[in-house]
């Protein structure tokens, strides 16, 4: 049925749509679905409400809104009542055993990750959703908690089967005792579709967010970059930037973004002089209590003189010397881990210690004293007078960048959302700023030990009054935007929850925040110039994206295990997909999914690679000043820091839902993606590592690190994900090409299976492309360029026509491969005949060359 004629571009009262009744029922203990229990010893205070009962209005457009109310049969609300009021409630939502489930929790503050079981009790604890499968009608339902009022839901296990509903304040003085809304439940035949409803339905329900398809994301997001982050830590200076962005561009890479991360901000430590920069910082351990002073850049960018790299004498750099800093500086910090562990075990003289943790940070600052030839700051060691006779700071150096590297769109920097990791400094700026003791919520006890919340607990946060929040970023963003800055990196956003006892709470502290962090970036940075991070938990989603729409969707790349584990070098890389890949499902339905930066000199680099490729997402790493993988990088991104990036987000395939890709010994993660005229499945062994419950953290499980065979088929596409390309899904025959194994086979059925092999940490790319007949015997199948690990993404137009004439368009350049039963009588390239290669097996191949702003246009005749 379709919608009535649409009046406004929003919806506020509506009379909802009469439909079928609804699909779920409580009565007698039993929460059910179509019939079938879902949930069953449902305590007698658990309420179900109908969605239109409590939905009745929303700031939605119309459209969506329509779409929601012509499904409210398909979903409803959770709630419950208790007898006291608390700012923390527990109650169960009843008890599930032997039925499949997938979810994500929090195993950190800010991190997020998927878990599959079978029953209540293997639910961790802050679960951001549950999604059943109901094998039984060939459904699978969604249990997703809400924000209701000024409390925040998250799911936790209970006993016997239990999962537990726990909405809470985040403060003692913010208390209630009923809840009609604080979850909600859907039900879909598709587990893609219903991520998409329950969320859709979410929004129109709370008005406190928008949805992807409401919001225009960046430009970066079909884009290469470079983020300064692991190529120098704290330790980031504009001679650093300027000489890597120059070997990219020396190479043939021309990154379109640069995100200048922690390390160029003005912090200072409590106890020292507060309008100074705090001193050889390297690592994030001692930056993680420093507080921010000003807005404005911190000396080793201010001191910056215009033109400085763009004469015949600009300062050279060792690109050994951050290495050796950061070595120096790996060394102190495990010098003072032996310490602690010391005390831990009750050793009373830590004398020993306590020298060697001394002589290391001495022998720190004597390298930077030492540093006279420019490698770590500019050389100019203080403006003096030179700043009112010559541009100088941030905008002389982003201006300087600009004149170079013309290919340069963006420039971003990081910040932590209260400013810096310990906030900004009371007193320090025109700010009322004061330092706040944190608190962490039972729920967050139980996640895994993070080195950054040990220390922002140690030192407090410098919070901004929240009635300045507004004031707060417009200060500190538009003095951003004046010198060059496009866009912002905001990390460390969930530290709100620990200062919010007299602040209304958890959700209204948060509401502040994000209506003034809002504000700015419509303001200062056109809407989108803001990439969310350490941001993976519900009330950032729920509360702080109306108009963010890009974000991290892993934990940070870590190339090794910061614990030791020799072969977390490897399995770590696994973990990190599993994240993006799952978190992707509920992400994805709100902000483009950012699959994060690595480096490609690292071990494990072609199998972050592969992923990136097929993510949909920007493509960025973090390589040193001389470690690079050029050769690498030219299968992911073209000369002119582009990507062929696909058309969706990449998502697990449905055989991989309600498995454990990481260490049940087995499953391989496979996740399919789509482009303009194929569809891709990239299968990537990540088995080895995990979660373990019982120790709280990832840990490696070599017994499964080993081969995993796996078999891939059309099917594990979802081609109705994206309308207008649906029809793909329905030819009859495929080729698929093996970007690894540098070959193609033929599919002559939806249902028939291709049986692969993997490697650990090793990966294969296939691409589905439909076969097309042109006549009674001619079949024909662009593949694209088999040099770049998405070669359908290669492809920009395809046109099929009636007198058997194919005409393509290709970007990039390299070996093209396209199917072909019978020879071409001609091909033609821009105008003018080509030569080609064809083989009686169908390869049909021509080498293609590379030219800037133009698409090679191919025509062939039969």
């Amino acid at each position: 049925m379709a919608p009535p004629n649409e009046i406004s571009n929003s919806a506020s009262n509506f009379a909802p749509i009469i439909g079928p009744p609804s699909c779920f029922s409580l009565s007698n203990g039993k929460l059910s679905v179509n019939g079938v229990t879902l949930l069953s010893e449902v305590p007698s205070n658990v309420s179900f409400t109908n969605f239109s009962s409590i939905c009745k209005s929303s700031d939605a457009p119309f459209s969506l809104f329509y779409q929601v109310q012509s499904r409210v049969h398909k979903g409803g609300f959770l709630g419950f009542t208790k007898a006291e009021e608390s700012d923390r409630h527990m109650n169960s939502l009843g008890k599930f055993t032997n039925r499949n489930f997938l979810s994500i929790f929090r195993f950190k503050t800010w991190w997020s990750t998927m878990w599959v079981g079978k029953n209540g009790s293997d639910i961790q604890i802050e679960t951001q959703w549950v999604v059943l499968e109901v094998p039984e009608i060939r459904s699978y339902v969604l249990i997703l908690p809400l924000i209701e009022g000024h409390f925040r839901s998250a799911l936790h296990p209970g006993p016997n089967g239990h999962v537990m509903i726990c909405p809470e304040s985040g403060s003692t003085q913010v208390k209630t005792s009923s809840f009609s809304s604080c979850a909600y439940i859907h039900i879909s035949d598709n587990p893609y579709n219903l991520m998409k409803e329950g969320y859709s339905a979410a929004r129109v329900h709370l008005n406190t967010f928008k949805l992807i398809e409401e919001k225009t994301v960046p430009s970066l997001v079909d884009k290469f970059g470079w983020c300064t982050w692991d190529a120098f830590y704290l330790t980031v200076n504009p001679i650093g930037i300027w000489h890597g962005l120059k070997e990219f561009s020396d190479a043939g890479l021309s990154p379109r973004f640069l995100i200048i991360d922690d390390g160029w901000q003005s912090v200072s430590l409590d106890g020292e002089p507060p309008l100074q920069d705090a001193k050889n910082l390297v690592l994030g351990g001692t930056q993680m209590t420093a507080r921010l002073y000003r807005f404005e850049e911190c000396d080793k960018f201010k001191s910056y003189k215009s033109g400085t790299m763009l004469g015949p004498n600009a300062p050279s750099f060792d690109p050994k010397k951050p290495k050796m800093l950061i070595a120096k500086a790996i060394e102190v910090e495990h010098a003072e881990k032996h310490r602690d562990k010391a005390a831990e075990e009750g050793v009373t003289d830590l004398s020993s210690f306590e020298t060697k943790i001394k002589a290391l940070k001495r022998e720190l600052d004597e390298m930077y004293d030492g540093d006279e030839e420019g490698t770590v700051s500019t050389g100019n060691k203080s403006c003096g007078n030179c700043c009112k006779l010559e541009k100088t700071g941030m905008k002389a150096f982003t201006d300087d960048l600009r004149t170079k590297f013309k290919g340069l769109d963006d420039v971003y920097v990081w910040q932590a959302l209260a400013g810096a990791w310990g906030g900004v400094r009371p007193g320090a700026t025109h700010l009322d700023s004061k330092v706040i003791p944190t608190k962490l919520s039972p729920g967050l006890d139980g996640t895994m030990t993070d080195l950054a919340v040990v220390k922002i607990v140690e030192g407090g946060i410098g919070l901004v009054n929240p009635k300045q929040a507004d004031d707060y970023y417009d200060s500190m963003h538009s003095y951003l935007s004046k010198v060059g800055i496009t866009g912002v990196k905001v990390d460390v956003i969930h530290t709100l929850e620990y200062v919010s006892e007299d602040y209304g709470g958890r959700v209204q502290l948060a509401k502040a925040y994000y209506e003034g962090l809002t504000k700015s970036l419509v303001k200062n940075f056109k809407g989108s110039g803001l990439i969310s991070s350490m941001q993976q938990c519900n009330d950032f989603f729920f509360l702080g994206t109306k108009q963010i729409s890009i974000g991290r969707v892993g934990d940070d790349f870590w190339f090794q295990d910061p614990n030791g584990d020799p072969m977390g070098v490897y399995w770590l890389q696994g973990v990190h997909m599993i994240h993006c890949a799952y978190n992707s499902m509920w992400m994805g339905q709100i902000i483009q999914p950012d699959w994060d930066m690595f480096q490609s000199d690292h071990l494990c680099a072609k199998f972050h690679a592969g992923s990136r490729a097929i993510c949909g997402g920007p493509v960025y790493v973090s390589d040193s000043v001389g470690g690079h993988g050029f050769d690498l990088m030219k299968q992911l991104v073209f000369p002119d820091g582009t990507i062929p990036r696909c058309q969706h987000f990449a998502l697990p395939t449905r055989d991989c839902l309600f498995k454990n890709p990481l260490f049940d010994g087995e499953t391989i993660l496979k996740i399919w993606n789509l482009n303009k005229f194929s569809g891709v499945v990239g299968a990537f062994n990540c088995q080895g590592a995990g979660w373990d419950p019982k120790e709280q953290r990832i840990k490696g499980y070599s017994q499964c690190y080993k081969p995993m065979s796996s078999s891939v088929c059309v099917q594990d596409i979802e081609w109705d994900q994206k309308e207008e390309l649906s029809e793909m899904g329905e030819s009859e025959e495929f080729i698929v090409y093996l970007n690894q194994a540098e070959k193609f086979v033929i599919l002559n059925s939806k249902t028939e299976q291709i049986k692969a092999t993997i490697q650990p940490s090793t990966f294969e790319i296939f691409t589905f492309v439909p076969l097309k007949t042109l006549k009674s015997s001619l079949k024909f199948a662009p593949i694209g360029l088999t040099n770049m690990f998405n070669s359908g993404g290669t492809i920009g137009e395809l046109c099929y026509g009636d007198d058997a004439r194919v005409e393509i368009k290709v970007k990039g350049g390299g070996k093209f491969l396209a199917y072909s039963s019978e020879k071409p009588k001609v091909c033609i390239l821009n105008g003018r005949g080509l030569g080609f290669e064809w083989s009686g097996d169908g390869k049909l191949t021509i080498d293609l060359e590379w030219k800037e702003g133009v698409m090679s246009h191919l025509v062939f005749g039969f």
